[in-house]
């Protein structure tokens, strides 16, 4: 039982350090010891939850007492002294204790337990499916995610001093079969992990601290005496910790300060928070009503330090109560009467319609408060958030980073160690080569000034809608056939010199992946090896010449120590293999940060919850209240369901709730408050937080209109940050007119129909000198499966190959299985292709054999001939897919189309000029060696459906034949080509008559802002 007077609160509307700074001075706290002197306060001893508390309170103090000379008091963080540093206090010898197990090493040791356990197999084996979501064989990245929550159950049994043998108690009986299995792995790791420690020498760390604290608080009377304790600012959530608190309320002169306590809390919510059964676990007065229980007093034997009421406080511990105090919140508000507006007076409501906007809305209060003179707190849980914050809040020069750090693997050092791993796991993937090559700090020995110009070279001419072999050798390869004029159309031709830098460049990158790659070929090694070769591989990356000097790297000298400590490692752990490598860095480097190196803003502080719990300034902003942040998702992770840990003696997991909403009332207590939420979470809509939520139903929907019209300043300034001041301005339609001696001389026969329809299509292509460069990495499209398809069918005919042979099939099949070869990495879809492919090459070769008028076959047959419109004459150039020569001496002409073939109607309308084009040209000796007249032109469509070729016959105009439709097709063509292209006068206009069967977008149609004027002169793509 604590004696009277020891127990005191300081409610949320008070800033609690300044507050209890003051009570200690004043003699409200300790009112039995002198002060007398210039030493009085260094005999206090002062326990707080955070270390940046502690320095606040310092610093505090100082300010109060000026220039008074006088001895700060010993003001220390919960947690417990290192035995060393303990002093001799009989009877209480000193100990001993092993160190603490480091996070890294105790991941690694479960992971290869849990590698263990899902690879048992045999009769009585452990099988897990579903477990954690892993299905199937489960890889690094799973399987050390099930150790850190494995050893996070390990942490709560210890934290809560509970015996693994109160897992006997669980009736096995009554579980499902897979929960029975959890059951029994878990309780024989509780059993092994003592021993598992003792033999490493180390215990588990809240095992040290829980024995120090026992030891603190059992030597309190004894180290202290009559000297003033004072423990501020604690839950007492941890058992020893709770334990600690208690001791001290029993001192002569201790004293157990909390924070944000009702102490009009009656005896019926008392009840309410220590009934299990009314599951109290998420209310912000739980954890202080069980301390209050431990301790031995009751809420109205609080002495409240705040210096008055404040109509806040009552606002929030009435909106935050019981679900049964829901139905007296209208009663409860009527009374409250006008201090309901006062105390909402603060409160602002910022609602963003992404986490982006909500960042910049954050930073734009941030520097508002700021140009006002004022301090800001920002308490971001999600650290994405909080980094985002940090981004936006550099645009206006106030420096300041995320307390907790940047995930190692986030950092600069760790995105060039997953740079260098996906290269290799995904077989060297253009994407993956071009990030790793284009992040500044890769060298290679060559500097950065060879690597970044040969990079780009390597990227357009190599890899830009290329199909490289596998390899390194393939790279090179590929090098080979762009100088030899093997690769078709790439968008960089590289000339001697920039293919030897491109060679250099592979050469370098090759050796400098070679230890990384040499670790990824063997079937498994352990992470101490990681660490190793991740070593040597980024000192090669990063290697310069002697003339140039290494830039420094951000989070260098924490990867480092991990390397260290990783590398100390031995053979412990799950055996990791070169496939899964990519998945297992993320669990491998889980828990390690990169702290800031810049000083913070003055007058700005980014806090996470804990932290903030104590601290406060003139606004605080409260960021990121959504469901899933805060409070965050009360999982019992994939080990023990919520009745199994509460058989077992442990807290449920809406603890966490609990704990989010005594933050969150602590918090909102301040004279000015900002809430941020977002609308929406990535893809999906956010929830505002419950607490958020049952603050606005508490306060009704004219004070929350008010909150978010406060609020909406801030959205509405960050929304028009970067906005020009001019309103947005819809693009018309483009009819450009660019002098005659510019527009194209030399047009294909595949550019007559663009000609036609779009005439800005060739303005963009040979005036402006445009050309669509393929997207990096992007998987095999439709126009480039077809292509290969004509490739293939063509290159089976100029090979020789004769369609009535009977290997014929097999040979078309062999050329196929070449040619799928370099278009896809993934076996099983490569393969599907070539089956779909073998079922056009069956249809194909069906076609030709069929076709017994047909003497000569030519295939991919390239052609040109000139008009006498200019001078210099006007060309027009192709290739035909198949001109065939039949044995009375005429002309077939076919195209193949994987894609749609012309209408009818639009044939008849001469909507499709290329086939007419084609017969014109071999009728005039356009194309050498076919010349001669068209008796027949047919589009085949290629499918690998039930009808994998599909012949469309050329239609002709009613009453017309083939030869005049070729002729007037030309006429047109003609004419078009005088109108269009050899006046100055001609608007060369986009999209004169769009093709209604077109379902994909133009290479140029974004140039043109084809989207905004199309709406605006009423869609005419359904004309």
């Amino acid at each position: 039982m604590a004696r009277s007077g020891t127990i005191f609160s300081i409610a949320p509307h008070a800033p609690f350090l300044a507050t209890l700074a003051d009570a200690i001075i004043d003699g409200r706290v300790a009112p039995g010891w002198r002060r007398e002197g210039p030493f009085w306060l260094s005999d206090f001893t002062i326990y707080l939850p955070t270390r940046r508390a502690a320095n606040t309170l310092s610093r505090i103090l100082a300010d109060r007492l000026g220039d008074t000379p006088m001895l700060l008091p010993d003001i220390r963080p919960l947690g417990g002294d290192d035995p060393s540093q303990e002093p001799f206090i009989p009877p209480y010898e000193p100990v001993e204790l092993p160190g603490a197990i480091n996070r890294f090493k105790r991941r690694l040791l479960l992971a290869e337990i849990i590698e263990r356990w899902l690879a048992v197999t045999g009769e009585g084996a452990f099988s897990a499916p579903g477990l954690g979501g892993v299905s199937g064989a489960p890889n690094g990245a799973e399987i050390f995610a099930l150790a850190d929550s494995l050893g996070t159950l390990i942490d709560d049994f210890t934290i809560a001093r509970r015996d693994p043998r109160s897992l006997k108690s669980i009736e096995s009986d009554q579980l499902p079969a897979q929960w029975q299995e959890h059951l029994d792995f878990v309780t024989f790791v509780l059993d092994a992990w003592p021993q598992i420690l003792a033999g490493e020498g180390e215990m588990e760390a809240a095992e040290r601290t829980n024995i120090l604290l026992e030891r603190k608080a059992a030597s309190l009377a004894l180290v202290h005496g009559d000297r003033p304790v004072v423990v501020a600012g604690s839950t007492g959530s941890i058992p020893a910790t709770a334990d600690l608190i208690a001791s001290v309320a029993k001192l002569a002169n201790g004293a157990v300060v909390l924070a944000g306590l009702d102490t009009r809390i009656d005896g019926g919510t008392l009840a309410a928070l220590d009934d299990p059964k009314r599951n109290p676990h998420g209310h912000p007065q739980y954890g202080l009503a069980r301390l209050l229980k431990r301790v031995g007093t009751l809420p109205k034997a609080v002495t409240e330090l705040a210096p008055e009421e404040a109509p806040r406080t009552k606002i929030l511990n009435a909106a935050l109560g019981l679900p049964d105090a829901t139905a007296q919140w209208q009663t409860v508000a009527q009374d409250l009467g006008a201090e309901l507006q006062a105390g909402t007076q603060g409160l602002s409501l910022v609602v963003a319609r992404t986490p982006e906007e909500e960042a910049r809305a954050i930073a734009v209060c941030v520097h508002d408060a700021l140009d006002h003179g004022k301090s800001v707190a920002i308490i971001a849980p999600d650290q994405t958030l909080a980094r985002r914050i940090c981004a936006e809040l550099a645009r206006f020069g106030v420096p300041l980073d995320d307390a907790a750090g940047t995930p190692l693997l986030l950092s600069r050092a760790g995105r060039l160690v997953r740079q260098a791993v996906s290269v290799l796991a995904n077989g060297l993937n253009a994407v993956d080569i071009m990030a790793l090559l284009r992040n500044r700090h890769v060298a290679l020995g060559l500097g950065r000034g060879a690597v970044a110009p040969a990079s780009e070279w390597l990227d357009l001419g190599i890899l830009r809608g290329q199909r490289p072999l596998p390899g390194f050798d393939g790279l090179r390869r590929a090098v080979s056939d762009n100088r030899d004029g093997i690769t078709r159309r790439p968008a960089l031709k590289l000339d001697a010199d920039k293919a030897q830098a491109v060679l250099g460049l592979i050469d370098a990158l090759e050796a400098g992946l070679a230890p990384l790659a040499g670790l990824m070929a063997r079937d498994e090694f352990a992470a101490s090896a990681v660490a190793e070769v991740i070593g040597e591989t980024i000192e090669r990356l990063r290697d310069v010449p002697q003339d140039e000097k290494i830039a420094p790297l951000e989070g260098e000298d924490e990867l480092a120590r991990w390397i260290e400590l990783a590398a100390r490692q031995g053979a412990r752990g799950p055996r990791l293999s070169g496939g899964g490598l990519a998945f297992a860095l993320e669990g491998l480097m889980a828990g390690q940060s990169v702290r800031p190196r810049q000083p913070d803003a003055e007058d700005v502080q980014l806090f996470g919850r804990l932290e903030a719990r104590l601290m406060d300034a003139d606004r605080v902003i409260l960021a990121g209240m959504i469901e899933t942040v805060w409070p965050e998702v009360a999982d019992p992770g994939p080990w023990m369901s919520r009745g199994m840990r509460l058989a077992a003696g442990l807290e449920p997991p809406e603890k966490l709730h609990g704990l989010a909403a005594h933050d969150f009332l602590m918090a909102a207590g301040g004279p000015e408050i900002v809430f941020t939420l977002p609308e929406r979470a990535g893809t999906s809509p956010a929830n505002p937080s419950r607490l958020i939520q049952r603050l606005e139903a508490f306060v009704g929907p004219e004070i929350n209109k008010k909150m978010q019209e406060r609020g909406a300043v801030w959205v509405e300034m960050a929304r028009r940050l970067d906005a020009t001041g001019l309103p947005p301005q819809p693009a018309g339609r483009p009819a450009p007119k660019p002098p005659a001696d510019v527009r194209p001389r030399k047009l294909s026969i595949t550019e007559a129909e663009t000609l036609l329809r779009s005439p800005y299509d060739l303005y963009a292509r040979h005036v402006l000198g445009l050309r669509r460069i393929d997207a990096l990495g992007a998987d095999p499209d439709h126009a480039e499966r077809g292509t290969l398809i004509h490739d293939i069918l063509g290159d089976f005919l100029t090979e020789g190959h004769d369609p009535q042979s009977a290997d014929a099939f097999d040979a078309i099949m062999a050329i196929a299985q070449e040619r799928y070869g370099r278009l896809d990495a993934i076996p099983a879809r490569r393969d599907i292709w070539l089956a779909r492919f073998g079922a056009i090459a069956r249809a194909f070769l069906e076609f030709e054999r069929d076709r017994p008028q047909i003497a000569w076959r030519m295939a991919e047959i390239s052609g040109s001939i000139e008009l006498p419109l200019s001078d210099p004459p006007f060309v027009v150039s192709g290739r035909a897919d198949r001109i065939d020569r039949t044995r009375s001496g005429g002309l077939e002409i076919i195209d193949f189309k994987t894609g749609q073939a012309p209408a009818p109607k639009e044939m008849k309308q001469f909507f499709a000029p290329q086939l007419p084009l084609e017969a014109h040209m071999a009728r005039v000796g356009g194309f050498v060696g076919a010349e001669g007249q068209t008796e027949n032109m047919a589009f085949i469509k290629l499918s690998h459906g039930p009808k994998a070729l599909e012949i469309t016959q050329y239609a002709v105009p009613d009453g017309m034949s083939l030869a005049d439709a070729i002729d007037t097709s030309f006429t047109l063509f003609q004419n078009h080509v005088a109108a269009m292209l050899l006046r100055d006068d001609f608007p060369m206009t986009a999209r004169v008559l769009p093709k209604p069967s077109q379902r994909f977008k133009g290479d140029y149609d974004h140039l043109a802002r084809t989207e905004e004027w199309t709406l605006l002169d009423g869609g005419e793509e359904g004309e």
